[in-house]
């Protein structure tokens, strides 16, 4: 007789999830029954193909905890995988995180980079007990046409319309001063560095997000001749210098530095909106990992 009356009572609940099924619109029944479920490397596989890119030999761009196997329950894309960052995936529900930057203090993630490193045991613990998969995307969307990172840095911005091409954007005249009004404003930075006259005209802009380095800082300058450099983060033994030598020489081209982080977390904000069409069905967030440093 239990036998029987659980019988009864799992049918009657089938049957009623069947009713409730059957009462959904054609469109959300199909949405619920055709719905894909991803792996990381699937979606990988995807990002690579949308993006028309081949595989990069010697690519950063690996897993960096987890397994290329996970089925992905959601994902958010920011700079850095902070452990803010880990524990806000993990209450969204999400295991899939697409890094821009290092996961482990160093260019290539290497575990070993400073041996009985109690920091990043901590962190890979923590990505563990979350089952968490990081997978690094530096090179590959630096690759996409156009590049994911200065098209979203444009876009925040404002300054698409003003785009040249190559690291060149020409926008209406206006002082150093407000460039670096504007910039504040539509990137949500507390402070800037900035060398060369505040009331300097600026008009043709050299970008140049993140950290490329001395010698493409200074071989864009002498190209493209720009009003002002404006860029993530430098050596300042070689681009601040440089700039400041430029200056003293009667050279007016002003440097801007926002931060490598501020610079380039653009690029990974529109990465969900370039993303989103290509996976139906998976739910992508952006997580901004933020400045690190607090300015007194």
């Amino acid at each position: 007789m239990s036998s029987r009356r659980s019988f009864i009572v799992s049918t009657t609940k089938v049957a009623g999830a069947l009713t409730v099924f059957n009462a959904l619109p054609s469109v959300l029944k199909a949405a619920v029954s055709n719905e894909k479920k991803y792996t990381v490397q699937e979606i990988i596989d995807v990002i690579l193909k949308e993006g028309k890119l081949k595989l990069i030999p010697g690519t950063v761009d690996t897993i960096k905890s987890g397994s290329a196997d996970t089925v992905v329950t959601g994902i958010v894309t920011t700079m850095f995988a902070t452990i803010e960052v880990i524990e806000q995936t993990a209450k969204l529900g999400a295991n899939f995180i697409i890094a821009h930057e290092p996961t482990f203090y160093n260019h290539v993630d290497d575990k070993e980079f400073v041996k009985n490193n109690p920091v990043m045991q901590q962190k890979l613990d923590l990505l563990n007990k979350y089952k968490i998969t990081i997978w690094r995307c530096h090179d590959y969307i630096h690759s996409i046409n156009p590049d994911i990172v200065g098209h979203g840095f444009l876009k925040k911005t404002g300054w698409l319309p003003y785009y040249k091409g190559g690291t060149t954007t020409v926008i209406p005249s206006q002082s150093l001063l407000q460039v670096v009004q504007h910039l504040k404003s539509t990137l949500n930075i507390a402070h800037v560095r900035v060398i060369g006259d505040l009331k300097q005209p600026c008009q043709k802009l050299t970008i140049i997000p993140g950290a490329a380095g001395g010698k493409w800082h200074l071989s864009a300058v002498i190209s493209d001749k720009p009003d002002a450099l404006i860029i993530g983060e430098q050596s300042e033994w070689e681009t601040a210098e440089f700039i400041r030598n430029a200056n003293e020489q009667g050279r007016k081209v002003a440097l801007i530095v926002l931060g490598h982080s501020v610079s380039e977390e653009p690029g990974m904000e529109y990465f969900v909106e370039w993303l989103a069409p290509k996976l139906p069905g998976v739910k992508i967030t952006h997580l901004t990992s933020g400045d690190p440093f607090t300015w007194l």
